[in-house]
């Protein structure tokens, strides 16, 4: 089987890298003879300081679809057509907006050096901040804050983007349209059906759409709608829940056997 993790809120929590017991469990996931893949709203660049070092190579999409990532190198980037990266970085001006935008590697950062987002940012210094001019592409922007938030809502929605706002923190998430994680699991061979997802936020509704089951890991209202099953957001339930779906896997395939 397939596993699919989001990684903050779900199985990476507060920033920090994935503890000894979940590393442990995605390990014996990969010793039952499952894949354990990764999916995030981080960019390649921020993803890979999180993971141990063994887990590299794992299959990976990163900013929301925008990369994908496999054996340690990339399959694949979807960047913003020109004429709408441009419009963006307009609005972003009139708007006088705090953003972190990403290239397929550096990134161009305005917002407040003490925001959650900053202090995740790069961790390794492995790129470079740089002004949005010296971009070679936008794959994906995050608007942190704005003069008008609301208003620069209104006229990224009229662009042909794909956006995701998160409520409890007011940051818009802007991708290109028609990637998301599911379209970049799908540039990694994956089949509808063929996959167990966990997440707990909007950017996995995409993947749990085409799921064979989906575990929403707190209470993100519209995620757990459609999600197989639900659990308490903690690293602890996470642990029991994956632990729980191996033993069922064992006995199916003992059944089988």
């Amino acid at each position: 089987m397939k596993f699919v993790f989001d990684l903050d809120g779900t199985i990476c929590f507060q920033g920090k890298p994935l503890s000894e017991q979940i590393v442990g469990v995605l390990d014996q996931l990969a010793l039952e003879g499952h894949e354990v893949i990764f999916a995030s709203a981080r960019p390649i660049r921020d993803l890979l300081p999180v993971l141990p070092s063994h887990m590299h190579q794992a299959p990976m999409v990163g900013g929301n679809g925008g990369f994908v990532y496999k054996s340690g190198g990339y399959v694949a980037s979807f960047q913003l057509e020109t004429a709408v990266a441009d419009r963006i970085v307009d609005l972003l001006n009139e708007y006088a907006a705090e953003h972190l935008i990403d290239s397929l590697w550096n990134y161009s950062y305005s917002g407040d050096p003490e925001h959650p987002i900053r202090k995740n940012l790069d961790p390794k210094y492995r790129a470079k901040n740089v002004r949005i001019e010296e971009l070679e592409e936008i794959v994906k922007v995050v608007v942190l804050s704005s003069r008008d938030q609301l208003k620069l809502l209104s006229e990224l929605e009229k662009l042909p983007v794909k956006m995701y706002k998160h409520g409890t923190e007011d940051i818009i998430d802007i991708s290109p349209a028609g990637i998301n994680k599911w379209s970049g699991l799908q540039a990694l061979g994956l089949q509808p059906g063929e996959y167990i997802a966990f997440g707990n936020d909007a950017n996995d509704i995409p993947m749990f759409q085409h799921a064979l089951r989906s575990v929403c890991v707190g209470d993100h209202a519209e995620l757990r709608e459609m999600a197989s099953e639900s659990i308490v957001s903690g690293e602890s339930d996470v642990i029991r829940k994956i632990n729980e779906i191996i033993e069922e896997l064992r006995r199916d395939a003992s059944i089988v056997n």
